[in-house]
Parts: C-alpha cells; sequence; structure tokens
C-alpha cells in the first residue's frame, strides 16, 4: 500500500532510506536544514565501506582510553568535561557496555548489518553504474608493533569467523600490497589487510543516490529546519505524530522518519521519545596529491593513531578523533594537528597541505554501538539513526531494514539488536 512518507535529512542515511521507499512505491518527501544537499558528516568521513572495522567501541580496554582522553589533548578520542547530563546519561550507558560479552554481541550486531549494506550496496552500484572513485583493493589496518599486531588478529577472529576476509601480512607483503609506505617516516611492522572492505567518496555517492531518488519522484525541500513534532492520537487512543513543526509551517505525512543524525535525538525527544544518541565530533582533512608522488592506492587506518585515509582520484582525505563536547561544529587549526602530523609523517611529500581543505561533521553514536533503527512504540514515527563512524558503511542494510518494518515486511536480519528502546 502506497504511503506518504516524510524523511527528515538529506545525508547518507536519509538518502538511502528515501530511495529504498521510493523504490518500493512509496510517495517519499525529504527535508533537511541546509539550504542545499550539504552532506556535512559524510563529506568529512575516511571514505571507508569497513565492515571489516565494525568492532563496538565500548569494549573491556574503553574505560582506560577514555580516562586518559580527559587529561589528554593527543589522543584519538577526546571527552571534554562539561556540565552536560545528556553525555553524562550517555557516558553511564556507554560504560555498561564495556564487557567481554556484550562487547561481543555488538561487535556481531554491527558486523552483520555492515556486511548485508556492502551486498546491497555492491547490487546497486553494479546494477545503477554508479561512479564515485570506489577502491575495491581492501583496506590495510597497520601495526607499528609485532604484539600489537598479534593482539589485533587475535582481537579479529570474530571479524575472520564471520565472512570477513581477513590476513596478516608481512612489513615485505605490506610494502608490495601499497608501495607508497615505503618512504614513510613510520615504520610498520606488518598489516591486516581486509581484502572485503572498500573505499571511495561518498559525498559523491549521496549526490548519485539523490539523482535516483528525483528519478523515482522524491521531493526535496533544502533549507527548512524542523524545530518540532506535534502529536495526538489514533481514534483508538494510541500516540502518534500529527505534523513536523518546521520553519516553513507544518508538514503532514502518514509515516514520519527522522534519519538526520545526531539532531534526530533533539526532534525525538519533542514526542517524548528519548534516543540514547550523542555526537561525536570527527576531523577530516582533504588535500590534493602532488604531481608524480607516490600516493597511497588503497585505504587504511594507522591503528596506533587512528587516522584514516583513503584516496578520491588526485586527492586524499585523511580523517581521525572522536571528540565528545556537544553539538557544536566549530574548530581550530589545532584542532587537526595530529591527521596533518600524520599526512607529513605517513607520506612525506605527496601532499599539498597548503591546499587543504578543513571540515568536521558530527557522528551520531549509540553507547553500544549498533545503530537504532525501527518503530517509536507504536506510533507513526521511525528511526534511522546512531550509525557512528559507518554510516556509508551501513546505510543500504539500514535502508532495507527500515523500509521492510514500515511495509510490514520480515526483515533480513533480526531487528532487535536495533530496535527503539532496546
Amino acid at each position: 500500500m502506497e504511503m506518504k512518507l516524510l524523511v527528515v535529512g538529506a545525508g547518507i542515511i536519509g538518502v538511502t532510506t528515501a530511495y529504498e521507499l521510493a523504490r518500493r512505491g512509496h510517495d517519499v518527501e525529504v527535508v533537511d536544514r541546509e539550504a542545499a544537499e550539504t552532506l556535512a558528516t559524510s563529506d568529512a568521513t575516511a571514505g571507508l565501506i569497513a565492515p571489516g572495522h565494525s568492532f563496538a567501541w565500548a569494549s573491556p580496554s574503553a574505560p582506560k582510553e577514555l580516562l586518559k582522553s580527559i587529561f589528554s589533548a593527543d589522543t584519538s578520542i577526546r571527552v571534554k568535561p562539561r556540565l552536560d547530563a545528556e553525555l553524562v546519561s550517555w557516558g553511564l550507558k556507554f560504560l555498561r557496555e564495556c564487557t567481554g560479552p556484550r562487547a561481543h554481541r555488538n561487535t556481531l550486531a554491527k558486523l552483520r548489518l555492515a556486511q548485508r549494506s556492502q551486498q546491497l550496496f555492491n547490487a546497486m552500484i553494479a546494477g545503477k553504474g554508479m561512479d564515485f572513485r570506489p577502491s575495491t583493493g581492501g583496506v590495510l589496518y597497520l601495526y607499528r608493533d609485532a604484539d600489537a599486531l598479534e593482539r589485533a588478529m587475535a582481537h579479529g577472529s570474530i571479524m575472520r569467523e564471520n565472512g570477513q576476509a581477513q590476513r596478516i601480512v608481512s612489513r615485505e607483503e605490506l610494502l608490495q600490497l601499497e608501495p607508497a609506505l615505503a618512504n614513510s617516516h613510520v615504520r610498520f611492522i606488518g598489516a591486516v589487510h581486509d581484502e572485503t572492505d572498500a573505499t571511495g567518496n561518498p559525498a559523491i555517492f549521496a549526490a548519485e543516490v539523490r539523482k535516483l531518488c528525483e528519478e523515482l519522484g522524491v521531493r526535496f525541500t533544502f533549507d527548512t529546519a524542523i524545530v518540532g513534532i506535534r502529536s495526538d492520537s489514533s481514534p483508538a487512543g494510541v500516540p502518534r505524530v500529527a505534523a513536523l513543526r518546521s520553519s516553513q509551517g507544518e508538514l503532514v505525512a502518514d509515516r514520519f522518519i527522522l534519519a538526520g543524525g545526531p539532531e534526530s535525538a533533539r526532534l525525538a525527544r519533542t514526542a517524548g521519545v528519548r534516543l540514547p544518541v550523542y555526537p561525536a565530533k570527527g576531523y577530516s582533512l582533504t588535500a590534493p596529491i602532488n604531481e608524480g608522488a607516490p600516493a597511497p592506492g588503497l585505504g587504511g587506518i594507522d591503528e596506533r593513531s587512528l587516522v584514516a585515509w583513503s584516496r578520491f582520484g588526485d586527492h586524499l582525505r585523511m580523517s581521525a578523533t572522536a571528540e565528545f563536547a556537544g553539538y557544536s561544529q566549530q574548530y581550530a587549526r589545532k584542532d587537526f594537528a595530529n591527521i596533518l602530523k600524520a599526512g607529513k609523517e605517513l607520506f612525506p611529500g605527496v601532499l599539498d597541505l597548503s591546499r587543504a581543505t578543513y571540515k568536521v561533521g558530527l557522528r551520531p553514536m549509540t553507547p553500544d554501538g549498533p545503530p537504532i533503527i525501527g518503530r517509536a512504540g507504536e506510533s507513526n514515527l521511525y528511526i534511522n539513526t546512531g550509525h557512528g563512524h559507518l554510516g556509508w558503511t551501513m546505510a543500504c542494510g539500514s535502508a532495507e531494514m527500515l523500509a521492510d518494518l514500515i511495509d510490514g515486511k520480515p526483515t533480513v536480519l533480526a531487528a532487535e539488536p536495533y530496535a527503539v528502546g532496546r
């Protein structure tokens, strides 16, 4: 049955959701507060499609790392102490998930969704002939000492046992796979090569999906801020959304989908729905590659600094840091110091950093790790957010799951690990 559906958020989660719903015959409109299709977070990521890196952040080792971050600015995860009840509540939930069994469960949930999403993603790009500068040679997860590499292989057994083609490569093999690292000032002892992971330009992909949406009749309304939700009750007394209150007036639909990243949690609260989602600010720079320079061809992550990179044609994108400091997207040049340092050390002479562009984006993080996908109670409000640093990786699978739930169909994956209120 065709329904009128309103999707809030024109980022990569929003447009893939809109595409899947429109493909099934629904009347879909997408609303975004930006003046145009500004993919603030998608355009600030490293561009990795990485099921092989879908470990839950909440783990037995995480509390120690978080404590260290409070007293040092030179860490990949930063927590700025502040009087923020939302952050305190989120943090307590996060700490509750930092046990071995819960980390294992949450990692499996993330991995299964990421793998399903990659299957759908590959089918989409093959069927539509999309070109977003992909690299399908895998992704390298690099280590500086043998002990860390050995621990990583043991830690990664959950990936290999569940379908990821991962193997340890020696330093010699690493330099064959990625000759650009031969000149690096950092001596990597080896790497985990995930042959099933990939890279590409997520902003180009999202723009291509938007075109597919428009071909299916999806309407996009920009420069329209959603400021609240007006609720009422159905004839049976069940709470439901009557309309979204926007800067352009009220917007009505049969079903409403919040897919606007961290702002989804703020908006849901106006309907009495509390989502455990908090923003983690990520930083990235994109720099031109000097002509003739030996630039990397594969995407990778330096597992000590947690700086990630991927190549977009004649540019290299590098990203790092998860900063828990509220919703502000302000930044100073010093916030990029660790990425600049990595660019110079990893790829000396390769990048024209004088012409680099700098961006930040807010990743919507859940305490346990898996995103929130599903219906809010018995209402006509649906949620698709909380994907953290794996938004692009999980986008297509999340869209499929949400569309199945809206259509009342069985989901391919069990929906419970991603449910609202789990």
